[in-house]
């Protein structure tokens, strides 16, 4: 089951608003991401359940999708403003530029993880035989095909932050990309 914290922001937005990457200290997601909503700045922060044992007890957790990352839609003016908040350690960039995460991945994924059960962070590859979704929450994202248990394990990557996510689906159900 995937628990979705998006936070939406007030609806006259600038026209410079881009979705960026935010490296944050490790296990500060959740803070971070509600900083970011009490700055009225959007956000997607995909969370994921898991269950975990201790010798006295069983507990169903929250856990970041992507650990270690939280997107934020916002213009580079409020960058400091971003910056400030504690855990946040900076903005992914490339040639020392914040690297733009392209809207319709941001919504791509927020539509698909809402009707995904089972996905989880997964190592992230480059490498495998390269499969399209056909049917399903997942249909028309291409990922990399892998077995787990006798299971097909799609892997699904974010190229810009190196993180995936792997969800088990129905071989019948992919394609070659």
């Amino acid at each position: 089951m995937i628990a979705n914290a998006i936070v939406n922001a007030p609806s006259e937005r600038l026209a410079d608003e881009k979705w960026y990457a935010l490296y944050t200290c490790a296990r500060h997601e959740k803070r971070i991401a509600e900083q970011i909503e009490r700055r009225s700045l959007p956000c997607f922060f995909p969370l994921y359940r898991s269950m975990r044992r201790w010798a006295d007890r069983r507990k169903e957790l929250q856990l970041p999708l992507f650990p270690g990352y939280v997107f934020v839609r916002m213009g580079l003016q409020r960058k400091l403003n971003v910056l400030q908040i504690p855990g946040v350690v900076h903005i992914v960039s490339f040639d020392g530029r914040p690297a733009e995460v392209p809207v319709e991945e941001i919504d791509r994924w927020r539509t698909r993880l809402s009707g995904a059960a089972g996905i989880e962070p997964h190592p992230y590859l480059q490498k495998g035989r390269r499969v399209r979704v056909r049917r399903g929450a997942m249909q028309g994202l291409e990922g990399i095909v892998t077995r787990r248990k006798g299971h097909c394990r799609v892997v699904f990557s974010i190229d810009l932050i190196q993180r995936s996510v792997a969800i088990e689906l129905e071989e019948e159900d992919l394609e070659p990309a």
